[in-house]
């Protein structure tokens, strides 16, 4: 019979950190890791430290499950972004475990981060039907003619994540993006990665299709040249860039092919996010069509 102490004596199964690509998890290509930390600086995990291989590997996942998500129904993608804080709801515990050693706040503290995180997919989920008739426009014309401005999605963004807030950060710029029909490329904080790789198990375990969202973990200084210069990327968000200098560096890659570039800048995260995230990564479409007699 077993003792009291079998427990005690098991090995304890430790969490492979991986990268989120095309709805698996693969290891970085280049077999490259990286310590984290917690904020205390004490060992928390390895976590896999992204290649250029891995980069273009995420935007060819992301292209390809363009089409398809953009193509379904605003109201269904709504149903998605509501799925995704079901799961994260379910997984509460872990998210604030991790928020609590990753940024070095009271297990209380991360417990808000977290509500906050699951509140914004849901607030982001009503939206999704919505926004084309606030964006969108009747416009008059002098003619027999209907002229109509729909918003359309901008098509692959990648996300270079704020460093200092490793959920609710991350939420805030993935969120947006993808609800009105874009995929993602977005590259996690760097000493924070942890939630991210959580995100991405949420992912694969609601209803997003693969390649919809994908999670790298690593340095953005180095992955965001790559992204930056990629010409299957249509816009990029530089939020997780503090240096002006690196900055202005990614805007002159990402000119190659007129990406739309949202520019690095100081953010309350917890703060009303409004609707610039969403008309950030929105093309407005004219389309004309003949009254008749």
């Amino acid at each position: 019979m077993p003792t009291k102490d079998t427990a005690t004596q098991r090995l304890e199964v430790r969490k492979t950190y991986k990268l989120y690509i095309g709805g698996a998890f693969p290891r970085s290509e280049s077999g490259r890791s990286y310590v984290v930390n917690n904020a205390k600086g004490k060992f928390l995990a390895n976590a896999s430290q992204a290649s250029r291989k891995d980069a273009r590997d995420a935007v060819v996942a992301a292209r390809k499950a363009f089409g398809g998500w953009h193509a379904r129904t605003a109201y269904n993608r709504g149903q998605v972004l509501y799925r995704i804080a079901e799961v994260m709801e379910g997984r509460h515990q872990q998210f604030s475990a991790e928020v609590s050693a990753s940024e070095g706040l009271s297990i209380s503290k991360a417990r808000a981060v977290v509500d906050a995180s699951i509140d914004r997919w849901v607030w982001y989920a009503g939206w999704a039907d919505k926004l084309a008739q606030v964006v969108g426009s009747s416009n008059p014309v002098a003619g027999p003619y209907f002229d109509f401005s729909l918003p359309e999605a901008t098509g692959v963004v990648a996300v270079l994540a704020p460093q200092d807030s490793s959920l609710l950060g991350l939420t805030s710029v993935i969120a947006p993006a993808i609800v009105s029909g874009n995929t993602v490329v977005a590259v996690s904080s760097y000493e924070r990665p942890l939630p991210a790789v959580t995100l991405g198990e949420v992912m694969a375990t609601s209803d997003v299709p693969g390649g919809v969202v994908n999670l790298l973990t690593g340095s953005a200084s180095e992955i965001g040249p790559w992204l930056a210069s990629h010409d299957d990327v249509n816009a990029i968000d530089l939020c997780g860039i503090t240096s002006d200098d690196e900055a202005r560096d990614l805007e002159i890659a990402a000119a190659g092919n007129l990406k739309r570039v949202r520019r690095p800048a100081a953010e309350d995260w917890s703060a009303d996010q409004g609707l610039s995230r969403l008309t950030q990564y929105l093309e407005l479409k004219t389309v004309w069509h003949p009254i008749g007699v």
